[in-house]
This record gives C-alpha cells, sequence and structure tokens, in this order.
C-alpha cells in the first residue's frame, strides 16, 4: 500500500513538472528587451505606428519594446532579418502592406512570406493622400491627369521604394488614369516628401499621418485621398474615385508578424497585448491624430487575408510592370 502511494505521488509530480514546463515559454514571454523591426526608415508610417504600439506594449508587460529601423531592398531586409531571427517572441515585424507585394517583385528572397512568418493582426489602415508642390500650379486630379497627358512621360512620382503600397496606389492611380509618368524611388516617406518640397518630383500618395503638418502649413497641396472612402483627417479631401479616376484606389494597411515557428501559446499571447494596446484609449487617440483606423483581426483571419492580397498583388505588379531593381 505504501508503495503505491510512493508511485503516486511520483506521477503528480511529474505530471506537475510537465505542466510546468509547458507553461514556461508563455509565462516566460516578455523576459527580455522585444526588438520590433520595422523595414522602413524612421518617420515613415509603418515607423511611427509602430512606435504608438510598442510604447503601450511596454507598458502593458513591463519589459522595454525598442524599435530598430532597417530599411532597403523594399522592406526584404528588415523581414529577412525577422524570419531569421530566434523564435521565441523577443523579435517582431511591423510592416505595412508592401509585405504581401514583395512576394511578387522580390521572388529571390532567401525567406518565404507564408513558410517562414505568421501573422498577429493588422494595427491599423493609414489612408493616402495625393500630394503635390503649390508651385507646380496644378490644383486638382484632373488638372493632374490633363498635365500628364499632355506631355506623356515627362511628369514623374515618388514612392517609398520599389514593391511598396506608396508605389501600389500609384501605379493604381496611372493605370487608372492612363497615364504615363515616371517612378522615382526612395529609401523612405521623409526623403520622397523632401524632393516633392522642392519641386524636383512631382507627385506622391503619402500616408496621410506624414504629410498633415506640411499640408496644414501650405506646403503641400492635397489633390486626393488615394484609398477607397475619405480620411477623418481630411475629411474635405475627395477620394481618387469621386475625382473620376476608375479602379484608383489603394488601401494601405500597417501589421504586425513574427517568425512562423514561434511557439503558439507565446503567437496567441502577443496577439492578445496587441489587440489590448490596440483598444486602449491612449493608442486610439494617437491613431485619430495621425489619421489612422484601427484593424484587428483573428491570427487564422490576418493569415488568409495576407494569402490573398499576395495572389491579388501579383497581378497588379505584372500589370504595372513593376520590377526590383
Amino acid at each position: 500500500m505504501r508503495r503505491s502511494w510512493i508511485w503516486l505521488a511520483v506521477i503528480a509530480a511529474w505530471l506537475a513538472h510537465g505542466e510546468a514546463l509547458a507553461q514556461t515559454p508563455l509565462q516566460s514571454w516578455p523576459s527580455k528587451r522585444v526588438t520590433v523591426v520595422v523595414p522602413f526608415t524612421a518617420g515613415s508610417a509603418t515607423d511611427i505606428m509602430a512606435r504608438t504600439v510598442a510604447q503601450r506594449l511596454s507598458e502593458q508587460l513591463g519589459q522595454p519594446f525598442v524599435v530598430e529601423n532597417r530599411p532597403g531592398a523594399g522592406g526584404t531586409i528588415g523581414v529577412g532579418a525577422v524570419a531569421r531571427a530566434e523564435p521565441d517572441g523577443h523579435t517582431i515585424l511591423v510592416h505595412s502592406s508592401s509585405y504581401t507585394i514583395t512576394p511578387t517583385t522580390y521572388p529571390a528572397t532567401a525567406y518565404d512570406t507564408v513558410r517562414d512568418l505568421v501573422g498577429i493582426t493588422p494595427l491599423a489602415l493609414l489612408p493616402q493622400v495625393l500630394v503635390i508642390s503649390p508651385d507646380k500650379g496644378i490644383k486638382t486630379v484632373p488638372d493632374l491627369v490633363k498635365a500628364a497627358r499632355a506631355k506623356p512621360g515627362a511628369m514623374n512620382y515618388a514612392s517609398a521604394g520599389v514593391g511598396t503600397a506608396t508605389q501600389l496606389n500609384a501605379e493604381r492611380f496611372r493605370l487608372g488614369a492612363g497615364i504615363e509618368v515616371v517612378h522615382v524611388p526612395f529609401k523612405g516617406t521623409p526623403e520622397a516628401l523632401t524632393e516633392i518640397i522642392a519641386g524636383r518630383v512631382d507627385y506622391y500618395f503619402c500616408p496621410v499621418n506624414a504629410v498633415l503638418p506640411l499640408i496644414e502649413g501650405k506646403q503641400l497641396l492635397a489633390l486626393a485621398m488615394g484609398s477607397s472612402k475619405r480620411s477623418a483627417a481630411l475629411p474635405n479631401v475627395a477620394t481618387t474615385l469621386e475625382a473620376g479616376v476608375p479602379d484608383s484606389d489603394y488601401n494601405f494597411w500597417v501589421g504586425m508578424v513574427v517568425p512562423s515557428k514561434t511557439p503558439r501559446d507565446i503567437v496567441n499571447r502577443i496577439h492578445q497585448e496587441t489587440a489590448k494596446a490596440i483598444e486602449s484609449n491612449e493608442v486610439r487617440a494617437s491613431m485619430a491624430k495621425l489619421g489612422a483606423e484601427p484593424m484587428l483581426m483573428r491570427l487564422d483571419e490576418f493569415d488568409g487575408y495576407i494569402r490573398n492580397e499576395i495572389k491579388t498583388n501579383a497581378t497588379l505588379v505584372k500589370a504595372a510592370g513593376i520590377t526590383a531593381p
């Protein structure tokens, strides 16, 4: 009888130890600094959104969430770094919707977007606005289209890089308007805006949060929203669709992903904490000031959304003739 009790005690201890081990990854996350990789320059729309959410996550979880900018090659440098990172939840990627474009524009990357990374959730929709220097003398979308058609290939537009959402929006507009213009890619939004203000590049579909002060200061003129609907930040600015350019809308989102081998309990925890951060009054207030709209999805829903966008963007990339440099 005594031996039976001993064996029962041993089994109970073993089960308790096994349960503790199973819980260890979740209970220990985050156990140190979390690196939030942004594959664009500091000051870009994706960067600002990443910093807004990272600050809130730091407050919620008691560990620093530090944004690290790794721009270049259409965002693939930063994505590759995260794909190769230790899958323990301490390296997170915050990317824009160009995440679903680069599988077509940069097909030779060392990582596979669907296989090597898994979605957490979108963070926000960030409408893009078509801006131009007032010195250009173009005040409306019809004015711009008319000028471009008058001299095919003479006008140009800026982007934050080949295959980014800023280029896709501009290409949707170009195809819808039936115009021929030259693409001038930059490393990020700050560099592109510098050239637009100087008038060396004609126009730019810029994330609204990055350009609001310049519009308010009359350094740049907002011609139209590039998104499917108007922005609460610029309610009086019509969309390119409303301005008469068909099939010209493009919805720019910012989202969070992690290496696919990250333990599922940690993935779930990151999703829960991120959703909590986005739903907080502080983050929602910050988003409102940026002209962004909160955007949350379930884990499986976001992965499906990513796969679908990869397919639809492949069609657009082919139609626009976009190729990586």
